[in-house]
């Protein structure tokens, strides 16, 4: 087996919420008297909600502050059960992994709140994940490498011997400069975009994971 840890991003990867957060970060920044659109919020995708948010504020001349994060929590955690999709599988390919020896760990730009409402909604609780972390933890967000070069710290191996698993452009470039090897899965951008970062390897689907021959 080559790898011994799994880093997993959170969003477009392991749950499909981004689409949510953009509609309820709408709906904090309308509170403000901006009409915000889905499309505004590409560029900040897992930069992190401070950025998410406030970079789109940005755009319309509004100052941001964290109670526009906050808020977007709110609605957030009132929708997240019922309106985000967990893509087939995702419960057990954790296990599976899991159950094989393999070190997991989560690393999302996310805050720990937004971080927690998703594992209810996949189903899971955190003492399946070696080390879970979260954007609050780390002063410099995703494309740099320090969330995952933390993430590589505390489940215990080097950068090289982790596998990070990622959605997003952002997320492949922080792997890269720690050090490590990225998966993607096309759904959040799609495969032309990500191919762009060259990745290591293509997931058609999540649950395709532990088919990997450098995981068996």
């Amino acid at each position: 087996m080559r790898y011994k840890a799994i880093l997993f991003d959170m969003d477009g990867v392991l749950i499909e919420s981004e689409w949510l957060m953009r509609d309820t970060a709408i709906a904090s920044l309308a509170e403000h008297g901006v009409q915000a659109k889905h499309e505004d919020f590409l560029e900040f995708t897992g930069c992190g909600e401070d950025r998410f948010i406030g970079g789109v504020a940005e755009k319309y001349g509004l100052v941001y502050h964290t109670d526009m994060k906050e808020r977007a929590y709110d609605f957030f955690g009132q929708r997240v059960m019922g309106e985000t999709y967990v893509p087939e599988g995702v419960k057990e390919m954790l296990h599976t992994l899991h159950d094989r020896g393999l070190k997991l760990a989560v690393c999302t730009a996310a805050d720990r709140r937004k971080a927690l409402y998703n594992l209810q909604a996949i189903g899971v609780t955190e003492d399946l994940f070696a080390a879970f972390i979260t954007g609050s933890e780390v002063e410099r967000k995703k494309p740099f490498p320090d969330i995952y070069l933390e993430g590589a710290r505390r489940v215990g191996f080097a950068p090289e011997e982790c596998l990070v698993v990622e959605d997003a452009i952002s997320g492949v470039k922080a792997a890269h400069a720690g050090g490590m090897d990225a998966a993607v899965v096309p759904t959040t951008f799609t495969l032309q975009q990500l191919q762009q970062v060259e990745p290591e390897y293509y997931l058609e689907h999540i649950r395709d994971l532990p088919n990997l021959k450098e995981l068996l």
